[in-house]
């Protein structure tokens, strides 16, 4: 039986894949390559063989060969990574990321139903929070996102939520599902085969501060300095991109055992402010860049933090690289990676 990854040439889907691979498990990854690396694929096709399979294709141009593709690889398990993420965009552009995030969502869950999948797993945001009004933020907050983005991560949620929970007449199967709301992600592979796509501009701090380090911007801009933080900047929870991925294997694993569909955080419960993070880069890379305090941006919040609780006892997942330095440290290593 294979595992569907959608999305599987970006950032954290090669991640994904890759965890699935050294696991044992055989992956069909689909991406379209509008944002995806191709070379990550062909990395992990030349390590892993037959194992590994890819599919050119968008979700959404050709519907109708979602489920023959399902049923002609024996897919029971879906991870679903593909989706428009830049919060910005989504402002500006609001229509594509309800097409991508919540139509093409909805395309792939008919698929699933009507192929027998059982096991879905979604990649959510810490978005569908907004601004919380505690903190550590547990899975049984209100949903207030800020952003079409958050708020199309939101919506997917509920469908997958209706879709498992019903008794649909296309489903041979019942489908459990498994939501990931995922905080800052950072970080890359430790071996350094993959990472971000090289030609997508930088908005994540860590890349943006990590691109002002290398000289490839004049200066880093920092949003605030007013906040009611300890130095005065937002505080986030950053999480390594293997962390995440490894919560995936773990997230299969518990749906595989019969488990009962949920909702997790996946961050590490503690938070960096922006001036550390900016301390971490300018460390590791040795080079102590310019920042520039810029006005607060509407609706971002002053600390964003999880309660990682449940996702430490449901899934029994432990992280492996809980240290800011680490993270900085393998995305700088990739960032600066000679090719």
């Amino acid at each position: 039986m294979a595992i569907l990854v959608t999305g599987a040439a970006g950032y954290i889907g090669s991640h994904v894949a890759l965890a699935l691979l050294e696991s044992g498990e055989q992956v069909l990854a689909l991406d379209n390559l509008s944002t995806g690396s191709h070379e990550s694929l062909q990395y992990l096709g030349r390590r892993f063989g037959k194992s590994f399979s890819f599919v050119q294709e968008s979700l959404g141009c050709k519907p109708e060969r979602l489920k023959p593709l399902l049923v002609s690889h024996g897919v029971e398990s879906v991870v679903h990574l593909a989706a428009s993420v830049r919060v910005g965009e989504s402002v500006s552009n609001p229509l594509l990321y309800y097409r991508n995030n919540v139509v093409h969502t909805q395309m792939l869950l008919d698929a699933c139903l009507r192929a027998g999948v059982k096991h879905f797993v979604f990649s959510s945001s810490a978005a569908v929070y907004g601004n919380p009004s505690t903190c550590p933020v547990a899975e049984d907050a209100s949903l207030h996102p800020e952003s079409p983005y958050g708020s199309s991560k939101a919506m997917a949620e509920t469908i997958l939520k209706d879709v498992a929970g019903a008794k649909h007449m296309l489903a041979t199967k019942q489908l459990s599902y498994l939501a990931l709301r995922y905080f800052n992600v950072a970080g890359t592979d430790p071996a350094g085969y993959l990472g971000y796509k090289l030609d997508t501009a930088p908005t994540h701090l860590v890349r943006a501060a990590i691109a002002a380090a290398l000289g490839k911007k004049n200066r880093l801009g920092i949003f605030g300095s007013d906040y009611p933080t300890k130095d005065g900047t937002c505080v986030r929870d950053y999480v390594h991109v293997c962390d995440i991925a490894d919560a995936h294997v773990a997230a299969l694993r518990y749906l595989r055992q019969g488990s009962a569909s949920a909702v997790l955080n996946c961050g590490y419960g503690k938070g960096y402010t922006v001036l550390e993070v900016v301390e971490s880069v300018k460390r590791i890379s040795g080079n102590d860049f310019k920042v520039r305090i810029m006005p607060r941006r509407l609706g971002d919040p002053a600390s964003v933090v999880a309660d990682a609780g449940r996702l430490r006892k449901v899934l029994d997942w432990r992280p492996k690289f809980d240290d800011l330095d680490t993270m900085v440290a393998h995305q700088f290593a990739w960032e600066n990676k000679p090719r």
